[in-house]
């Protein structure tokens, strides 16, 4: 895992590449490589890639970046990793390619000299990356298709710049930070800036699953390779009567790619369904020990959401060489400036991530495997249960969205008086499935964004987050009430908070974080069983392993990875006019952009 940075003067009149630019964006992202950092510059063709190392597959020099190919013919900067690298190097060595190192970055350059831009198609991993092509001028980006490793990029209308941190490309210089209203406007609704913007209008995200050209003619429009919903609508058309063991095999298939790596690999370790899962399935593929490490608070002892007991039972259970560390409010008040300053995007979320990297990092592991994305897959919010049940009895009943709005104007003010704002919204925001799971997940209401942020800019960030993205009726398209929640928590909550929360909080202790049950071969594996009569949830995954949880762990309720904000947060700030998420995201967006 890497930090990558890059210019590009694709206009002969662009200035030459400037290589102290170059220089302190890879200096902002010295946690993310702490191994090693490298420059490569084409003054002749006004390109310089930058790089910040984290040693994980082929430890020796020989791994380094920036690489090249031929010459210079090709170039690259890249973050990730390509779990079945392997095995596209076999293919390549047999249609001719000559490997002088043992890295996975080397496969994607001859991937690339072979197969060009769709080279994409057959990488199973998570990674950004940039490749300069001498002989077309031109430079390539891509992205992961569910968005695990983040590219952000900025163009002046001469020269691009590219970073896997928002912060790095402003450490850079030379770019226009003027506030976004759409990623201001879309952080207070989510708690988290949806992408692709950020909170500068000029610098945004590489979607997920996408690749970028650039050339002399300019930044062309970002392509698709990868989409959620088209996989699940293509499903809908197969589905699969799925035994369990088609489940098992997936998910050993999975977690044996996500274990290839020159480093130990460890996990972190709840009480949760996806964690657990995790651990006994690797216990069965490896003959060393696991290493798992559980996180808990001292505020949570003898509360339903302390997992330490049952964390450490389960290890025991495979026998993992486990490590449970327990974490404070005062630990929290010490490390908030180093946390703040490492959230590249202001996020409500993350802080449960940060500490368990943090000591898991301090346990002296490079590489942690997690059990997200299993709520997403496997049913396991209360969303899937409670948006269908809101949008077939409100959507029925002709009019009631716009009666509906007309109600919260009238009501607003006395709702939010005694209770939640969202109550307000119940009847104008409960028909569809994009409105209900915005009204299940939104921090604040649209309709309270003047209260938060300038007035007009409020009117044009939402007006534009809704008609960008929101509304589109990407999910209209699945025949499932299961398809349609699964699609609309991988690509909100789980692509723009918990995947790259747990990027940046990873990356602050210089710590891999990977999710085996967030990966596109797996995905499309499970699509068919996703779309069948019975989707399989969470007690189905969990059945797969052939030493199965404690009774206890099984039949423990769903809690979540809980922090103990309420005990923490704005606890010693008397200005302070709310409390919990709401009045951490005011803030975290005042501290981080001051």
């Amino acid at each position: 895992m890497c930090g990558i940075a890059g210019l590009f003067g694709y206009l002969k009149t662009a200035p030459p590449v400037d290589r102290n630019s170059l220089d302190r964006m890879t200096r902002a992202m010295i946690s993310r490589g702490p191994d090693g950092d490298g420059t490569w510059i084409s003054r002749e063709n006004g390109v310089g890639l930058g790089h910040r190392r984290l040693s994980i597959i082929d430890l020796s020099e020989g791994g380094a970046q920036p690489m090249v190919l031929d010459g210079n013919r090709l170039s690259i900067t890249y973050n990730g990793e390509i779990y079945n690298f392997r095995a596209l190097r076999e293919e390549l060595e047999c249609e001719g390619a000559k490997f002088v190192s043992g890295s996975d970055t080397e496969v994607l350059l001859h991937l690339y000299d072979r197969h060009g831009t769709s080279m994409v198609e057959k990488l199973r991993g998570m990674f950004s990356f940039a490749i300069f092509d001498r002989n077309k001028r031109g430079l390539f980006l891509a992205r992961d298709g569910f968005g695990i490793k983040p590219l952000y990029y900025t163009d002046d209308g001469a020269t691009f710049r590219f970073a896997s941190q928002v912060k790095a490309l402003l450490a850079g210089g030379g770019i226009d930070n003027a506030p976004s209203a759409t990623g201001q406007a879309g952080f207070y609704v989510w708690g988290y800036v949806p992408e692709p913007w950020t909170m500068f209008e000029n610098i945004r995200a590489l979607p997920a699953g996408c690749t970028l050209w650039i050339d002399g003619n300019g930044v062309r429009t970002p392509r698709r390779y990868f989409d959620v919903t088209d996989v699940l609508q293509a499903a809908a058309d197969s589905p699969s009567d799925w035994a369990q063991t088609e489940l098992r095999d997936a998910l050993l298939d999975t977690l044996k790619h996500h274990l290839v790596a020159d480093v130990p690999v460890g996990t972190f370790l709840s009480a949760g369904l996806d964690s657990a899962t995790i651990v006994g399935l690797t216990s069965e593929i490896q003959d060393d020990a696991l290493r798992s490490v559980t996180l808990a608070f001292d505020e949570f002892d003898g509360t339903q959401f302390d997992e330490a007991a049952l964390a450490e039972k389960i290890a025991a259970h495979y026998d993992t060489a486990h490590n449970t560390q327990r974490v404070k409010g005062a630990d929290f008040r010490d490390e908030y400036d180093r946390l703040r300053a490492a959230m590249d995007q202001p996020s409500i979320d993350g802080v449960n991530t940060y500490f368990v990297s943090k000591v898991t990092a301090e346990t002296g592991l490079k590489v942690a495997m997690s059990g997200l994305g299993g709520d997403e897959l496997f049913g396991g919010y209360q969303s899937f249960r409670e948006i269908p049940k809101m949008t077939s009895l409100l959507g029925a009943i002709p009019g009631m969205r716009g009666a509906g709005t007309l109600l919260r104007k009238l009501g607003a003010p006395v709702v939010s008086a005694v209770t939640s704002p969202k109550y307000a919204s119940l009847l104008e925001y409960g028909t569809t499935y994009p409105d209900a799971y915005l009204l299940r997940r939104a921090l604040f209401m649209p309709w309270e964004l003047p209260k938060l942020m300038d007035p007009d800019m409020a009117r044009t960030g939402w007006a534009e987050l809704e008609e960008g993205s929101f509304r589109r009726g990407q999910v209209d398209r699945l025949k499932t009430p299961r398809a349609k929640i699964s699609a609309l928590e991988s690509t909100w909550y789980m692509r723009s908070q918990l995947l790259r929360d747990s990027d940046w909080a990873g990356m602050a202790h210089s710590l891999e974080i990977r999710v085996p049950l967030v990966d596109t071969f797996f995905f499309r594996e499970l699509a068919p069983m996703l779309a069948s009569s019975t989707p399989p949830g969470k007690l189905d995954m969990a059945a797969s392993l052939a030493k199965p949880l404690p009774d206890e762990v099984l039949n423990r309720p769903k809690t979540g990875f809980a922090v103990p904000m309420r005990n923490w947060l704005l606890k010693d700030d008397p200005t302070a006019t709310e409390r919990g998420f709401r009045g951490w995201a005011r803030k975290i967006a005042e501290d981080c952009y001051a």
